[in-house]
């Protein structure tokens, strides 16, 4: 019997299959011209977006989940983006376990 429970598609590129090398500057470029979200764990993203004013279609940051299952991690991911939304666009997200910060939209 079909779930009745809304499912949500997500088109998602991982950078790491297509560009691998890529420096940060180029992978979030290349999000930002696909109109993509940038989930990432590296905070470098927060000095380009910030300090450097690199312009995003935003920006989630996920920190401190290293000592957490693969399996715990994309649960979190997915519910964080479930709990965002809309509201990350062009914005900086920091996710932290129990909590997330949304910040304004970075300077252009």
């Amino acid at each position: 019997m079909p779930s009745s429970k809304h499912c949500a598609i997500h088109d998602v590129r991982a950078i790491g299959e297509t560009n691998a090398a890529a420096p940060d500057e180029l992978v979030i470029e290349i999000a930002r011209s696909e109109g993509r979200v940038l989930l990432t764990e590296d905070k470098d993203f927060g000095d380009l977006v910030y300090n450097r004013a690199q312009p995003s279609a935003g920006v989630i940051l996920f920190r401190r989940f290293a000592r957490m299952s693969r399996d715990a991690k994309s649960r979190t991911v997915v519910e964080a983006v479930k709990e965002v939304g809309q509201s990350v666009a062009g914005k900086f997200v920091v996710v932290e376990p129990g909590r997330i910060r949304i910040g304004g939209a970075p300077p252009a």
